[in-house]
């Protein structure tokens, strides 16, 4: 791996998530805390405006306007289209490289812990998530390729990823997990400064992951109203097991609804608030090992 020069953390890509905020404002306070000598370490405020306004966004999901369809149209006049130009000059300036690596902050109300959230399975990543998860047991990976496409952030560069963290509500700070978030984002550069001084850290070479499977909307009526909830016994359990038969949606009547798929599969982001409008219930996710 080529040395790691430039180095992008982004919070308030949606501006209801303050613990990305609030760490970013940090950072920017505070640039000490995240200098080392090899990186150059850009801190950004993704959406100022849904950030003062206290939403998600203004007009659209910044976090789906990065398709390279999207960078390209210059009829797009929305504020998040705008934004999202704005953000890759500000990570490709003029006649400069792109930055090598973006951390991209997020939280979220379903029960993901410190969760890291990958496009793919780039070899360099997956050292990073299994040295981080050897000092931090409470670190969880996500690996969903089908967001390679989506307009994330995140696929930008090579080194793109998010670090999810939750449960906590919308606008609200948390201050356990903020501080969780913190130090991880510590231990991240350190690892990129370990590594671009030759001094790669030794690591556990066994990752366990969760691959993404696809997602499940809640049932719904002919008009699309939500007709069930989350299953009181299901809610809260990201990243546990969820086997064929087990209850997963309860009718507004108390009426069970059964997974009913073939196999045991490991439930994420589950009752999501902001993926309410996005008809997702949760994501299906398979378990899985790799050598790293």
């Amino acid at each position: 791996m080529s040395q790691i020069e430039r180095v992008a953390i982004v919070g308030g890509t949606h501006g209801n998530e303050l613990t990305g905020v609030y760490l970013a404002k940090k950072f920017q306070q505070y640039p000490n805390l995240i200098n080392k000598p090899s990186l150059e370490t850009l801190v950004l405020l993704g959406n100022p405006k849904a950030i003062a306004e206290g939403k998600r966004y203004i007009d659209k999901d910044l976090n789906r306007c990065f398709s390279k369809q999207n960078l390209q149209n210059s009829d797009f006049l929305n504020y998040e289209d705008r934004r999202a130009k704005e953000i890759k000059q500000i990570l490709q300036p003029q006649n400069q490289p792109f930055v090598d690596a973006i951390v991209d902050l997020h939280s979220t109300t379903a029960n993901m812990g410190l969760s890291l959230i990958f496009c793919d399975m780039h070899p360099f990543l997956l050292r990073l998530a299994a040295y981080l998860s050897s000092i931090n047991s409470l670190v969880r990976v996500y690996v969903n390729p089908q967001s390679k496409e989506g307009g994330f952030l995140r696929s930008l560069c090579e080194l793109g990823f998010v670090i999810e963290v939750g449960a906590v509500a919308q606008n609200v700070l948390n201050a356990e997990l903020f501080q969780q978030t913190e130090q991880l984002i510590y231990a991240i550069l350190e690892y990129f400064e370990s590594c671009n001084q030759g001094n790669i850290p030794e690591i556990n070479n066994t990752l366990t992951f969760y691959e993404y499977i696809g997602t499940i909307d809640y049932p719904r009526d002919e008009r699309g109203e939500i007709e069930a909830m989350i299953h009181p016994q299901l809610q809260f359990r990201d990243y546990e097991p969820l086997n064929p038969g087990e209850p997963i949606f309860r009718t507004f009547a108390g009426k069970d609804i059964l997974y009913d798929g073939v196999s045991t599969v490991y439930p994420i982001f589950i009752n999501e608030a902001a993926y309410y409008e996005k008809g997702v219930a949760m994501h299906l996710t398979q378990k899985q090992e790799k050598v790293v």
